[in-house]
């Protein structure tokens, strides 16, 4: 692998995929909710599935909106990640450590989802052929290249969980200014 693809495109891979990712929610988040409320409804306890259908009953155009605001931070991340690998003013490994890693813990809530409701759901197929085998070979890219280490993720696991209110806070943005 490391002879084909080098660190520095898999790091730049990641907003790509993101995005690939992301319009595979776009397109179908607003017309599965609305075709299986009932299902969210039926397969959730009340207050969970209120809660669900609140942060995403929005307009497509509303969720871009609110994709747009995080494609900025994943791609922040990026050029920093690709900074700490050229030595430049803006280096931080750790912040794009925490951001792939939450893109690759968020991949298994799409699985487990289309598991859960025994459906295609939104972001679940992108999940399974594109952030699962990108995330592995990206990790193991950076590890084996010494670019990162098991302490540089330990550190930055719990870091990924400052993003979900950077997306709460995109969804609101985007059903506000949309």
């Amino acid at each position: 692998m490391d002879q084909w693809i080098n660190v520095q495109t898999l790091i730049w891979l990641f907003p790509i995929f993101f995005i690939f990712h992301d319009f595979e929610e776009i397109i179908m988040v607003e017309s599965w909710l609305n075709k299986n409320r009932h299902e969210v409804y039926k397969r959730l306890p009340q207050k969970l599935a209120d809660r669900v259908v609140k942060q995403f009953s929005m307009s497509t155009a509303q969720f871009a909106f609110a994709v747009l605001i995080i494609f900025l931070f994943v791609s922040s991340s990026t050029f920093m990640a690709n900074q700490y690998l050229t030595h430049g003013a803006f280096a931080n490994i750790y912040l794009f450590t925490a951001v792939t890693l939450t893109f690759f813990i968020h991949a298994f809530t799409h699985i487990g989802q289309a598991i859960f409701f025994r459906s295609i759901t939104p972001g679940a197929i992108t999940s399974l052929i594109i952030i699962l085998p990108y995330s592995l070979v990206l990790y193991k890219a950076l590890l084996v290249n010494e670019v990162i280490t098991w302490k540089i993720i330990i550190i930055s696991l719990p870091f990924g969980f400052l993003i979900i209110p950077l997306v709460l806070f995109a969804h609101w943005l985007g059903k506000r200014v949309i």
